[in-house]
Protein backbone atom coordinates (compact mmCIF):
# COMPACT_ATOMS: atom_id res chain seq x y z
CA UNK A 1 0.00 0.00 0.00
CA UNK A 2 1.10 3.27 -0.85
CA UNK A 3 1.74 5.80 2.04
CA UNK A 4 -0.30 8.54 0.11
CA UNK A 5 -2.81 6.63 0.64
CA UNK A 6 -2.76 6.42 4.68
CA UNK A 7 -1.09 9.45 5.42
CA UNK A 8 -1.11 10.93 8.43
CA UNK A 9 -2.27 14.93 9.15
CA UNK A 10 0.08 15.52 12.55
CA UNK A 11 3.10 14.10 13.71
CA UNK A 12 3.77 11.86 16.57
CA UNK A 13 6.48 14.55 18.12
CA UNK A 14 6.78 12.21 21.07
CA UNK A 15 7.17 9.06 19.00
CA UNK A 16 9.92 11.39 17.21
CA UNK A 17 11.62 11.94 19.85
CA UNK A 18 11.82 8.60 21.34
CA UNK A 19 13.46 7.40 18.04
CA UNK A 20 15.76 10.44 18.03
CA UNK A 21 17.25 9.85 21.08
CA UNK A 22 17.77 5.84 20.04
CA UNK A 23 19.64 6.40 17.34
CA UNK A 24 21.45 9.17 18.72
CA UNK A 25 22.38 6.00 20.96
CA UNK A 26 22.76 4.26 18.63
CA UNK A 27 25.10 6.32 16.46
CA UNK A 28 27.25 7.23 19.56
CA UNK A 29 28.43 3.36 20.18
CA UNK A 30 29.51 3.23 16.62
CA UNK A 31 31.42 6.59 16.61
CA UNK A 32 33.05 5.83 19.42
CA UNK A 33 33.45 2.19 19.24
CA UNK A 34 34.71 1.78 15.86
CA UNK A 35 37.80 4.06 16.11
CA UNK A 36 38.18 3.09 20.14
CA UNK A 37 38.11 -0.29 18.94
CA UNK A 38 40.59 -0.29 15.81
CA UNK A 39 43.07 2.23 17.48
CA UNK A 40 43.06 -0.09 20.89
CA UNK A 41 43.18 -2.81 18.57
CA UNK A 42 46.31 -1.52 16.79
CA UNK A 43 47.95 -0.47 19.71
CA UNK A 44 48.03 -3.85 21.01
CA UNK A 45 50.37 -5.17 17.37
CA UNK A 46 46.92 -6.64 15.65
CA UNK A 47 47.09 -6.65 11.88
CA UNK A 48 44.82 -4.42 10.05
CA UNK A 49 42.80 -7.12 8.45
CA UNK A 50 42.01 -8.55 11.32
CA UNK A 51 40.60 -5.54 12.75
CA UNK A 52 38.55 -5.09 9.75
CA UNK A 53 37.35 -8.71 10.86
CA UNK A 54 36.71 -7.77 14.10
CA UNK A 55 34.32 -4.74 12.33
CA UNK A 56 32.93 -7.38 10.25
CA UNK A 57 31.42 -8.87 13.43
CA UNK A 58 29.06 -6.05 14.17
CA UNK A 59 28.09 -6.02 10.89
CA UNK A 60 27.22 -9.79 10.77
CA UNK A 61 25.35 -8.82 14.31
CA UNK A 62 23.64 -6.40 12.25
CA UNK A 63 22.25 -8.69 9.86
CA UNK A 64 21.28 -11.18 11.91
CA UNK A 65 18.95 -9.18 13.76
CA UNK A 66 16.86 -8.43 10.46
CA UNK A 67 15.38 -12.22 10.16
CA UNK A 68 14.36 -12.06 14.03
CA UNK A 69 12.70 -8.66 13.50
CA UNK A 70 9.41 -9.81 12.37
CA UNK A 71 9.05 -11.60 15.52
CA UNK A 72 10.25 -9.24 17.73
CA UNK A 73 7.49 -6.56 16.42
CA UNK A 74 5.04 -8.80 16.97
CA UNK A 75 5.29 -9.22 20.80
CA UNK A 76 6.60 -6.27 21.95
CA UNK A 77 6.02 -2.22 21.08
CA UNK A 78 8.32 -0.18 19.30
CA UNK A 79 9.17 1.93 22.93
CA UNK A 80 9.54 -1.52 24.55
CA UNK A 81 12.07 -2.95 21.79
CA UNK A 82 14.44 0.02 21.87
CA UNK A 83 14.64 0.10 25.23
CA UNK A 84 15.29 -4.18 25.61
CA UNK A 85 17.95 -3.44 22.77
CA UNK A 86 19.30 -0.26 24.66
CA UNK A 87 20.03 -2.17 27.88
CA UNK A 88 21.50 -4.71 25.26
CA UNK A 89 23.99 -2.32 24.00
CA UNK A 90 24.91 -0.98 27.42
CA UNK A 91 25.58 -4.80 28.49
CA UNK A 92 27.84 -5.07 24.88
CA UNK A 93 29.55 -2.17 26.20
CA UNK A 94 30.27 -2.91 29.88
CA UNK A 95 31.87 -6.50 28.35
CA UNK A 96 34.51 -4.38 26.60
CA UNK A 97 35.11 -2.43 29.49
CA UNK A 98 35.50 -5.50 31.57
CA UNK A 99 37.50 -7.88 29.30
CA UNK A 100 40.84 -7.45 27.32
CA UNK A 101 40.58 -10.47 25.27
CA UNK A 102 40.10 -10.82 21.35
CA UNK A 103 38.01 -13.62 21.13
CA UNK A 104 35.64 -11.97 23.88
CA UNK A 105 35.36 -8.46 21.75
CA UNK A 106 34.65 -10.39 18.73
CA UNK A 107 31.61 -11.58 20.86
CA UNK A 108 30.83 -8.62 22.54
CA UNK A 109 30.83 -7.51 18.89
CA UNK A 110 28.46 -9.37 17.36
CA UNK A 111 25.76 -8.72 20.31
CA UNK A 112 26.59 -4.74 20.04
CA UNK A 113 25.51 -4.68 16.57
CA UNK A 114 22.72 -6.89 17.21
CA UNK A 115 21.21 -4.93 19.98
CA UNK A 116 22.19 -1.20 17.94
CA UNK A 117 20.35 -2.98 14.89
CA UNK A 118 17.42 -3.15 16.30
CA UNK A 119 17.78 0.14 17.45
CA UNK A 120 18.25 1.40 13.75
CA UNK A 121 15.41 -0.94 12.46
CA UNK A 122 12.65 0.03 15.05
CA UNK A 123 13.10 3.48 14.89
CA UNK A 124 13.01 3.96 10.89
CA UNK A 125 9.96 1.91 10.85
CA UNK A 126 8.65 4.25 13.63
CA UNK A 127 9.93 7.19 12.58
CA UNK A 128 8.26 7.08 9.04
CA UNK A 129 4.56 5.78 10.67
CA UNK A 130 4.90 8.83 12.85
CA UNK A 131 5.55 11.64 10.23
CA UNK A 132 3.06 12.97 7.39
CA UNK A 133 4.71 12.68 3.95
CA UNK A 134 4.87 16.92 3.67
CA UNK A 135 7.64 17.11 6.10
CA UNK A 136 9.32 14.00 5.61
CA UNK A 137 12.14 14.42 4.55
CA UNK A 138 12.88 17.80 7.20
CA UNK A 139 11.96 14.62 10.08
CA UNK A 140 14.52 12.18 7.93
CA UNK A 141 16.94 15.58 8.05
CA UNK A 142 16.23 15.90 11.79
CA UNK A 143 16.94 11.81 12.11
CA UNK A 144 19.90 12.21 10.07
CA UNK A 145 21.42 14.82 12.68
CA UNK A 146 20.75 12.89 15.41
CA UNK A 147 22.92 9.93 14.32
CA UNK A 148 25.55 12.37 12.96
CA UNK A 149 25.99 14.15 15.82
CA UNK A 150 26.40 10.47 18.13
CA UNK A 151 29.12 9.56 15.38
CA UNK A 152 30.86 13.41 16.35
CA UNK A 153 30.12 12.82 20.19
CA UNK A 154 31.64 9.33 20.23
CA UNK A 155 35.43 9.87 19.06
CA UNK A 156 35.51 12.79 21.39
CA UNK A 157 35.80 10.38 24.37
CA UNK A 158 39.53 9.35 22.70
CA UNK A 159 41.26 12.30 23.21
CA UNK A 160 39.46 12.95 26.08
CA UNK A 161 39.71 9.62 27.99
CA UNK A 162 42.46 7.55 26.41
CA UNK A 163 42.76 4.19 25.37
CA UNK A 164 43.47 2.71 27.86
CA UNK A 165 41.48 0.88 31.23
CA UNK A 166 38.17 0.60 29.27
CA UNK A 167 37.03 4.11 31.09
CA UNK A 168 35.39 5.17 27.40
CA UNK A 169 33.23 2.11 27.06
CA UNK A 170 32.53 2.38 30.88
CA UNK A 171 31.25 5.89 30.54
CA UNK A 172 29.14 4.95 27.24
CA UNK A 173 27.58 2.12 28.82
CA UNK A 174 26.29 4.52 31.39
CA UNK A 175 25.20 6.92 28.91
CA UNK A 176 23.09 4.66 27.13
CA UNK A 177 21.39 3.39 30.01
CA UNK A 178 20.33 6.87 31.29
CA UNK A 179 18.96 6.84 27.80
CA UNK A 180 17.13 3.93 27.94
CA UNK A 181 15.61 5.35 31.05
CA UNK A 182 14.37 8.78 29.21
CA UNK A 183 12.73 6.51 26.43
CA UNK A 184 10.95 4.68 29.01
CA UNK A 185 9.26 8.54 30.15
CA UNK A 186 8.79 10.23 26.86
CA UNK A 187 6.96 6.68 24.95
CA UNK A 188 3.98 7.49 27.57
CA UNK A 189 2.79 10.12 25.45
CA UNK A 190 3.19 8.50 22.21
CA UNK A 191 0.32 7.98 19.63
CA UNK A 192 1.69 5.96 17.12
CA UNK A 193 3.77 2.07 17.08
CA UNK A 194 5.06 0.52 14.14
CA UNK A 195 2.85 -2.26 12.56
CA UNK A 196 4.39 -5.73 12.79
CA UNK A 197 5.56 -7.48 9.33
CA UNK A 198 6.14 -11.09 8.32
CA UNK A 199 9.01 -12.96 7.21
CA UNK A 200 7.69 -12.52 3.80
CA UNK A 201 7.39 -9.24 3.13
CA UNK A 202 11.21 -8.95 3.65
CA UNK A 203 11.48 -10.25 0.51
CA UNK A 204 8.62 -8.62 -1.58
CA UNK A 205 10.16 -4.94 -0.23
CA UNK A 206 13.62 -6.33 -1.65
CA UNK A 207 12.19 -6.83 -5.02
CA UNK A 208 10.02 -3.93 -4.82
CA UNK A 209 12.56 -1.50 -4.27
CA UNK A 210 16.44 -2.37 -5.23
CA UNK A 211 17.78 0.78 -5.51
CA UNK A 212 17.03 1.45 -2.44
CA UNK A 213 18.54 -0.81 -0.83
CA UNK A 214 21.40 -0.59 -3.10
CA UNK A 215 21.70 2.61 -1.96
CA UNK A 216 21.95 1.93 1.64
CA UNK A 217 24.46 -0.66 0.88
CA UNK A 218 26.51 2.02 -0.69
CA UNK A 219 26.18 4.22 2.35
CA UNK A 220 27.30 1.39 4.65
CA UNK A 221 29.97 0.70 2.78
CA UNK A 222 31.21 4.25 2.84
CA UNK A 223 30.29 5.02 6.16
CA UNK A 224 32.03 2.61 8.19
CA UNK A 225 35.10 2.23 5.77
CA UNK A 226 35.18 6.34 6.91
CA UNK A 227 34.68 5.50 10.51
CA UNK A 228 36.47 2.51 11.24
CA UNK A 229 39.23 2.39 8.52
CA UNK A 230 40.01 6.60 8.61
CA UNK A 231 41.86 6.31 11.82
CA UNK A 232 44.53 3.70 10.60
CA UNK A 233 45.05 5.57 7.10
CA UNK A 234 45.88 8.76 9.16
CA UNK A 235 47.86 7.37 11.03
CA UNK A 236 49.94 5.20 8.53
CA UNK A 237 50.41 8.43 6.61
CA UNK A 238 52.12 9.90 9.45
CA UNK A 239 49.20 11.54 12.11
CA UNK A 240 48.65 11.31 15.38
CA UNK A 241 45.96 9.18 16.74
CA UNK A 242 44.07 12.06 18.44
CA UNK A 243 44.25 13.39 14.88
CA UNK A 244 42.76 10.43 13.64
CA UNK A 245 40.39 10.44 15.75
CA UNK A 246 39.27 14.48 15.73
CA UNK A 247 39.18 13.33 11.73
CA UNK A 248 35.99 11.27 12.05
CA UNK A 249 34.10 13.90 14.31
CA UNK A 250 34.85 16.62 11.95
CA UNK A 251 33.29 13.85 9.28
CA UNK A 252 30.43 13.53 11.59
CA UNK A 253 29.83 16.56 12.97
CA UNK A 254 29.36 18.98 9.83
CA UNK A 255 27.28 16.13 8.40
CA UNK A 256 24.41 16.70 11.65
CA UNK A 257 24.48 20.64 11.06
CA UNK A 258 23.85 19.39 6.81
CA UNK A 259 21.18 16.76 7.24
CA UNK A 260 18.18 19.25 8.26
CA UNK A 261 19.08 21.66 4.96
CA UNK A 262 19.71 18.31 2.83
CA UNK A 263 15.97 16.80 4.16
CA UNK A 264 14.47 19.90 3.31
CA UNK A 265 16.10 19.99 -0.54
CA UNK A 266 14.27 16.51 -0.34
CA UNK A 267 10.86 17.93 0.28
CA UNK A 268 11.34 20.87 -2.22
CA UNK A 269 12.94 19.48 -5.29
CA UNK A 270 13.23 16.34 -7.11
CA UNK A 271 14.03 13.36 -4.47
CA UNK A 272 16.44 11.18 -6.82
CA UNK A 273 18.00 14.30 -8.38
CA UNK A 274 19.36 14.94 -5.04
CA UNK A 275 20.47 11.83 -4.11
CA UNK A 276 21.93 11.08 -7.20
CA UNK A 277 24.09 14.32 -6.62
CA UNK A 278 25.05 13.17 -3.10
CA UNK A 279 26.30 9.85 -4.44
CA UNK A 280 28.61 11.60 -7.09
CA UNK A 281 30.02 14.28 -4.05
CA UNK A 282 30.65 11.28 -2.19
CA UNK A 283 32.64 9.69 -4.56
CA UNK A 284 34.77 13.03 -5.82
CA UNK A 285 35.24 13.78 -1.69
CA UNK A 286 37.16 10.39 -1.63
CA UNK A 287 38.82 10.13 -4.58
CA UNK A 288 40.42 13.50 -3.42
CA UNK A 289 41.47 12.56 -0.07
CA UNK A 290 45.08 11.18 -0.75
CA UNK A 291 45.76 14.24 -2.96
CA UNK A 292 45.03 16.63 0.07
CA UNK A 293 47.91 17.27 3.08
CA UNK A 294 46.79 20.37 4.47
CA UNK A 295 45.21 19.57 7.53
CA UNK A 296 42.16 22.18 6.76
CA UNK A 297 41.87 20.89 3.30
CA UNK A 298 41.61 17.53 4.36
CA UNK A 299 38.60 18.51 6.81
CA UNK A 300 36.83 20.37 4.20
CA UNK A 301 37.02 17.10 1.96
CA UNK A 302 35.75 15.14 5.45
CA UNK A 303 33.05 17.35 5.77
CA UNK A 304 31.86 17.40 2.04
CA UNK A 305 32.45 13.00 2.18
CA UNK A 306 30.01 12.62 5.73
CA UNK A 307 27.10 15.07 4.27
CA UNK A 308 26.95 13.60 1.14
CA UNK A 309 27.45 10.09 1.89
CA UNK A 310 24.80 10.52 4.91
CA UNK A 311 22.72 11.97 2.49
CA UNK A 312 22.20 8.58 1.01
CA UNK A 313 20.66 6.86 3.74
CA UNK A 314 18.54 10.30 4.42
CA UNK A 315 17.25 9.86 0.99
CA UNK A 316 16.45 6.48 1.43
CA UNK A 317 14.81 6.76 4.35
CA UNK A 318 12.66 9.61 3.02
CA UNK A 319 11.73 7.51 -0.05
CA UNK A 320 10.68 4.53 1.91
CA UNK A 321 8.12 6.67 3.57
CA UNK A 322 7.08 8.33 0.95
CA UNK A 323 6.22 5.14 -0.88
CA UNK A 324 5.27 2.66 1.50
CA UNK A 325 3.46 1.85 4.94
CA UNK A 326 2.58 -0.46 7.61
CA UNK A 327 4.21 -3.41 7.39
CA UNK A 328 6.40 -3.09 4.75
CA UNK A 329 7.90 -0.05 6.80
CA UNK A 330 9.03 -2.67 8.97
CA UNK A 331 10.18 -4.83 6.12
CA UNK A 332 11.74 -2.05 4.42
CA UNK A 333 13.53 -0.84 7.86
CA UNK A 334 14.95 -4.49 8.10
CA UNK A 335 16.13 -4.87 4.30
CA UNK A 336 18.12 -1.50 4.99
CA UNK A 337 20.01 -3.14 8.17
CA UNK A 338 20.83 -6.20 6.04
CA UNK A 339 21.97 -3.92 3.17
CA UNK A 340 23.83 -1.71 5.71
CA UNK A 341 25.05 -4.61 6.96
CA UNK A 342 26.18 -6.17 3.97
CA UNK A 343 28.11 -3.13 2.87
CA UNK A 344 29.80 -1.81 6.21
CA UNK A 345 30.97 -5.65 6.43
CA UNK A 346 32.48 -4.79 3.07
CA UNK A 347 33.41 -1.05 3.30
CA UNK A 348 35.74 -2.35 6.50
CA UNK A 349 37.13 -5.51 4.81
CA UNK A 350 37.98 -3.71 2.04
CA UNK A 351 38.99 -0.96 3.17
CA UNK A 352 41.54 -3.08 5.93
CA UNK A 353 43.01 -5.01 3.15
CA UNK A 354 43.45 -1.96 0.79
CA UNK A 355 45.33 -0.46 3.28
CA UNK A 356 47.92 -3.69 3.75
CA UNK A 357 48.82 -2.35 0.05
CA UNK A 358 48.97 1.11 0.19
CA UNK A 359 47.53 3.90 2.49
CA UNK A 360 45.71 5.43 -0.78
CA UNK A 361 44.38 2.54 -2.10
CA UNK A 362 41.94 2.29 0.63
CA UNK A 363 40.07 5.64 -0.03
CA UNK A 364 40.23 5.58 -3.59
CA UNK A 365 39.01 1.93 -3.59
CA UNK A 366 35.98 3.72 -1.70
CA UNK A 367 35.44 6.21 -4.06
CA UNK A 368 35.28 3.89 -6.76
CA UNK A 369 32.63 1.83 -5.88
CA UNK A 370 30.36 4.74 -4.95
CA UNK A 371 31.43 6.20 -8.21
CA UNK A 372 30.09 2.71 -9.73
CA UNK A 373 27.10 3.19 -8.04
CA UNK A 374 26.10 6.50 -8.72
CA UNK A 375 26.19 5.43 -12.52
CA UNK A 376 24.15 2.56 -11.86
CA UNK A 377 21.63 4.76 -9.94
CA UNK A 378 21.62 7.56 -12.51
CA UNK A 379 21.42 5.12 -15.95
CA UNK A 380 18.59 3.37 -14.12
CA UNK A 381 16.56 6.52 -13.01
CA UNK A 382 17.09 7.66 -17.05
CA UNK A 383 15.45 4.15 -17.78
CA UNK A 384 12.60 5.10 -15.39
CA UNK A 385 11.96 8.19 -17.34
Amino acid sequence: MNAAENRIVDADWAAIAVVVFGVTAFSVCQGLTYPLISLVLAERGVTAGLIGLNGAFFAIGVGASTFLIGPLTAYLSGARLIVSALVGVSVSLAVFASFDSLAVWFIARFFLGFSASVIFMTSEAWLNTACPDRIRGRVSGLFGAGMCGGFAAGPLAIPLFGLEDGFAFALLAVYVAFIAFVTVIISRKTTTTPEPTSAGMFWVFVKAAPLLVAMVFVFGFADIAAISGLPIYFTAIGFSPNFAAIAVTMLALPTAFAQPLFGYLLDKLDRTTVALCAALVAAVGFLALPLLTSEIAIFIDLALIGTASFGLYTAALTLLGAKYSGGMLVAGSAAFALAYSVGSATGTISFGAALEYSSATGPVSVGIAVLVFAAAFGFSSLRRR
